[in-house]
């Protein structure tokens, strides 16, 4: 997975574990996904611990940490050395644009697709829209962000969780 989504591995790591494979629901991946955002590294070698550990423990483990690292490790110590000879040329920088918008486009695809597993929060969809509106369309810090609507949908979740548990 790590060498398919090279630069985007949420996507191919999804397509795999819940559509091919099917050793999640979707609703096991998001859940899943929101721990490994919760954890500090980066969030699919979180995942991959994690979906690791669920299978096999600790060698699950650690096999899924080596497979998500050392492959992607080597090709980026490569491209250090190239990106250095050819930093300066405008292809270069034509071909890193590409590369970013080819990212973003995963990313958002991704998101959109894993938010049709909470469908029935509509309150998220409208926290996901401020979050999109503050920091693509107005250019607003992310921690700012974090503060002003992290805290109250996390409240809003805990108060919802807790009335329909009553």
């Amino acid at each position: 997975m790590a060498l398919q989504g090279f630069g985007g591995v949420l996507p191919i790591a999804e397509q795999v574990l819940v559509r091919e494979r099917r050793w999640m629901t979707a609703k096991e991946f998001v859940e899943s996904l929101a721990i490994a955002q919760s954890m500090p590294g980066p969030n699919i070698v979180n995942l991959s611990l994690m979906v690791g550990d669920r299978f096999l423990g600790a060698r699950g483990a650690l096999a899924a940490f080596a497979g998500m690292m050392a492959f992607p490790t080597v090709i980026v110590l490569m491209l250090t050395v190239l990106y250095q000879s050819y930093a300066d040329l405008e292809v270069t920088r034509r071909i890193l644009l590409g590369m970013s918008a080819v990212s973003v486009g995963l990313i958002a695809g991704t998101g959109l697709r894993l938010a049709r597993t909470q469908g029935h929060y509509r309150a998220g969809w409208l926290i996901g829209l401020g979050v999109f509106v503050l920091v693509a369309i107005l250019h607003k810090p992310l921690g700012m962000v974090l503060f002003a609507l992290g805290l109250p949908s996390f409240l809003l979740r805990w108060w919802q969780l807790s009335r329909g548990a009553q």
